[in-house]
């Protein structure tokens, strides 16, 4: 199957380089490039692509506002893509919607990845971004949120679930935990994010934090910032 992109950033330069480097893939086609945000929103509304690669700072309407607006019409899932490493930027692009999140000095192979991995339903941030989004969360001292009723919707085994995602296991090391199945695993963090409303496991480890299933200064599993995602792009 072929993955659809669009590729939007205001630098011609830079959109036309990404969008070189993907659009040579034998399983990915680049299907239109945008200068802004409602350029984007539009080739996407036009395109259906799999997957919008979105800067950050853009004119008319920036990536943030672009991400919040694709992904609360459809299926395409948004990567953003800035030369800020900001905190601030990490958690706006993924309250609205993002799945994937890079700094633009990223390589061209690890590009190529995230656009694969995004694609097929996973999520994925650079190192520094998924290491700072987890000690945001966990970083002693900060305040820890109430009891969410949300999760009552989930059944013991649900909980457990979300509760291994957010300390930073894979399908496999909870399949182990858990002593059931990878493909059991899956089922479960399925239901869970269903159940939830959420579209990805980096929206589920954020859920996790938020909703007080994991308490705020509970370091990872493994002392690792893996956060429940894939912090770094492994080669295909």
């Amino acid at each position: 199957m072929t993955i659809r992109v669009v590729v939007a950033d205001d630098q011609e330069l830079v959109r036309s380089g990404f969008a070189m480097i993907l659009d040579v893939q034998p399983d990915i086609e680049v299907v239109a490039e945008a200068g802004d945000g409602a350029e984007a929103v539009e080739a996407v509304r036009r395109h259906a692509p799999d997957v919008a690669l979105l800067d950050i700072r853009m004119p008319r309407m920036d990536g943030i506002e672009a991400c919040r607006a694709i992904s609360a019409a459809g299926a395409c899932r948004s990567v953003m893509l800035t030369t800020f490493d900001s905190d601030a930027y990490v958690y706006e692009a993924l309250h609205a919607g993002a799945s994937g999140f890079l700094l633009k000095d990223v390589r061209r192979d690890d590009l190529v990845h995230a656009v694969r991995v995004v694609a097929r339903g996973d999520s994925l941030l650079a190192p520094s971004v998924a290491r700072r989004l987890v000690e945001e969360y966990t970083r002693p001292g900060r305040r820890a949120p109430r009891p969410d009723p949300r999760l009552e919707v989930l059944t013991a085994r649900e909980r457990e679930t979300l509760l291994l995602l957010a300390r930073g296991l894979s399908n496999a090391e909870i399949a182990a935990s858990l002593v059931v199945s990878e493909h059991t695993v899956k089922t479960h963090v399925g239901h869970v994010l269903a159940k939830l409303g959420l579209r990805d496991r980096i929206q589920a480890v954020i859920c996790a934090y938020e909703t007080g299933l994991v308490e705020a200064g509970a370091p990872p599993a493994g002392g690792g910032a893996r956060g429940g995602f894939s912090p770094a792009p492994a080669r295909d």
